[in-house]
């Protein structure tokens, strides 16, 4: 069975990662899978969608529902975007490219991270369609700059500015393991090395070095991965502020969206410094550990700003449900990182594509069998909030345990 007979056989995202599990070297799936230091985050992003029950309307009629939304000005066909992951071409030779055709062909946007394997200009000459771009805000504002240039010139559309980075999460699963970047397979790492065989033929015969391209060139001519990335740790700015932000806001004339926000109070004041946008998100438990889970912050967050910018939602996705039970709760839409790796280590473009088609048939399944016939149609309405520990959905609506979300109507 080849790699797209593969992909196509996984029914959901959970086989996808289990088949991405036996395709991948240890090191270099914890390096995808894992979360920082008790991974008490990663868990809870995933935990938390399921503090919320549908409340449905089969007898509305919804035989085809219509999936679009509009995002700064452009209709995608899914309200899921693939979100900035750093060395996807660790995963699949010119991981980065076949990623954004998929995403481009499924009629959504494709994020760039700073961290790709292939450089921006590249991408964008072998993958056209929407593209947007992640930056850092480095202690040398010469170099951020410099990327939000390139960017510019190569017709990137949105600007994403994480700002949950100042420095590195302890990731201890890449620690246990020693993970290095290339990852380093040794003979006795026994039968791991023999089930991971495809990989490494596969990487082998790309005949590439792994690297962080963008930075090449920008280190003393290195272009060595442990230079490129102590360059880059070292380059974090632990005091980055909302002057930077501003400083940003002038630079790019583009959409401008922050990553990484958990706190209401933070979504006003982008409000206040002219932000397009914000991504919901702890940088899907990876950064830090006991943070808030990113469906928990969503409802504050879209309350606070009131529809006058655009809220994503990012973390925890791992259902076509989880996404609808965020559109309902205000998102306008979501992201993914892990759910596309996982497919990108198993086929490919192919596999990249079955994981947001997977993602399209279960949000339509849901959609239908709740009666909503459009993502127009969800709201808080449809939404009842389960406490922790209380009785399970299946309780009156109004019994103990079991209360509307805020805002839902009676």
């Amino acid at each position: 069975m080849g790699p797209a007979e593969r992909a196509a056989c996984a029914y959901s995202i959970d086989e996808m990662r289990r088949l991405a599990r036996g395709r991948l070297p240890k090191v270099v799936f914890d390096f995808v899978d894992g979360g920082a230091e008790d991974e008490i985050t990663r868990g809870r992003n995933e935990a938390d969608f399921d503090g919320y029950a549908f409340r449905p309307t089969p007898l509305n009629g919804a035989a085809a529902p219509d999936l679009s939304v509009e995002v700064f000005g452009r209709r995608l066909a899914l309200p899921l975007i693939i979100g900035p992951t750093g060395l996807s071409g660790m995963l699949w030779p010119r991981g980065e490219v076949v990623a954004a055709r998929a995403a481009i062909a499924a009629g959504t946007v494709w994020c760039m991270s700073h961290g790709s394997t292939v450089r921006i200009e590249d991408v964008a000459k072998v993958a056209p369609g929407s593209k947007w771009f992640q930056v850092f805000l480095y202690r040398d504002r010469g170099l951020t700059r410099a990327f939000i240039e390139r960017a510019a010139a190569a017709g990137y559309e949105a600007l994403i500015l994480t700002v949950d980075t100042q420095v590195l999460g302890q990731r201890e699963r890449d620690i246990r393991n020693g993970f290095t970047i290339p990852p380093r397979i040794r003979p006795s790492h026994g039968l791991d090395l023999v089930r991971c065989l495809p990989w490494l033929y596969r990487m082998v015969r790309w005949g590439r070095r792994i690297t962080l391209a963008n930075y090449v060139g920008h280190v003393a001519r290195a272009s060595d991965i442990p230079s490129l990335s102590r360059y880059i740790e070292e380059m974090l700015d632990p005091g980055l502020s909302w002057q930077d932000v501003a400083w940003l806001r002038e630079l790019w004339k583009g959409p401008l969206v922050l990553k990484g926000i958990l706190h209401p109070d933070e979504a006003r004041l982008a409000l206040e410094h002219g932000v397009d946008g914000v991504v919901v998100s702890n940088h899907g438990g990876r950064q830090l550990d006991g943070a808030r889970s990113a469906i928990a912050a969503l409802p504050e967050i879209v309350d606070q700003v009131q529809g006058r910018m655009a809220v994503f939602l990012d973390g925890g996705f791992r259902r076509g449900a989880d996404v609808v039970k965020a559109l309902a709760l205000g998102a306008d839409a979501g992201l993914i990182g892990r759910p596309h790796l996982f497919g990108l280590a198993v086929a490919g473009q192919a596999g990249v594509a079955r994981v947001l088609e997977i993602y399209r048939s279960e949000m339509a399944r849901v959609m239908t069998l709740g009666g909503w016939a459009s993502v127009r149609a969800l709201d808080r309405g449809i939404l009842e909030r389960i406490t922790p520990g209380g009785p399970s959905s299946l309780a009156p609506r109004r019994g103990p345990g079991v209360t509307p979300v805020a805002g839902a109507a009676d």
